[in-house]
């Protein structure tokens, strides 16, 4: 069952994940996670139940030890009935002939357990960028699209200048992360722009400026003496 726990604004995508995991614990930590993330999560706790449910996802996370069908099975059915849907195999037979065979199968990409989260989050973004899959950054009322370079707040558009999209969107995509102004004028700027902490503090002013004139929240925090954050609200207060 979709467990929905982001307010969208009308029009906002959220990629749809379908979790194919019978381990109940790993099945929650994944869904947990990626909810976060900004995804919408579908779980599924053997191979019939992830047929049962796989049409209309972004993208499968598949197991490979499951009941009722091993991975093997369900990928094979999957990439004969709707072979443009992308999976990420998630398992821990990692030796090189079981690699192969899933990439024989056609799955787009094989992770092996135990897993990071990030690097989980960050192969399923690769694989969506592959597969021309349109991604947002959500952050309650706050909807950024990277493919359009537009931001929404509250299901109002916000007008920013381009260097401005490429800090916010580069703070939200970490929430809680601190940025230093270094790092920040290395990325965002590039490393041969020879500005000073200032001209990061009028951007960040100026950003936040914008923000503030549809919303209450206070989404990017200065963090004494280390720099900047994006600042991830509890679910309870996420909507204005």
């Amino acid at each position: 069952m979709d467990r929905e726990v982001k307010k969208v604004p009308p029009n906002a995508y959220q990629p749809h994940v379908l979790v194919a995991e019978d381990d109940p614990v790993i099945r929650q930590m994944f869904s947990t996670f990626l909810h976060s993330r900004g995804f919408t999560v579908t779980e599924a706790a053997d191979g019939v139940e992830t047929l049962n449910n796989a049409t209309g996802k972004d993208i499968i996370l598949l197991d490979i030890m499951m009941p009722e069908m091993d991975g093997w099975q369900v990928a094979e059915h999957l990439k004969n009935q709707q072979p443009e849907t992308p999976i990420l195999m998630v398992t821990a037979l990692g030796e090189l002939p079981q690699r192969l065979h899933g990439f024989s199968l056609g799955v787009d990409d094989y992770l092996v357990k135990p897993v990071d989260l990030h690097e989980l989050e960050a192969r399923i973004r690769a694989i969506m960028r592959r597969a021309g899959i349109h991604e947002t950054v959500i952050h309650g009322p706050l909807v950024l699209d990277p493919v359009t370079r537009t931001v929404l707040l509250n299901a109002v558009a916000v007008d920013l200048t381009p260097l401005e999209f490429d800090l916010l969107l580069l703070l939200a995509r970490k929430p809680e992360k601190i940025w230093s102004r270094a790092d920040l004028l290395n990325i965002v700027w590039g490393d041969d722009y020879f500005g000073t902490d200032r001209t990061v503090d009028v951007r960040i002013a100026g950003l936040r400026k914008k923000l503030s004139e549809n919303s209450s929240r206070e989404f990017i925090e200065t963090v004494r003496s280390r720099g900047y954050r994006f600042k991830e609200q509890p679910r309870s207060s996420e909507s204005d």
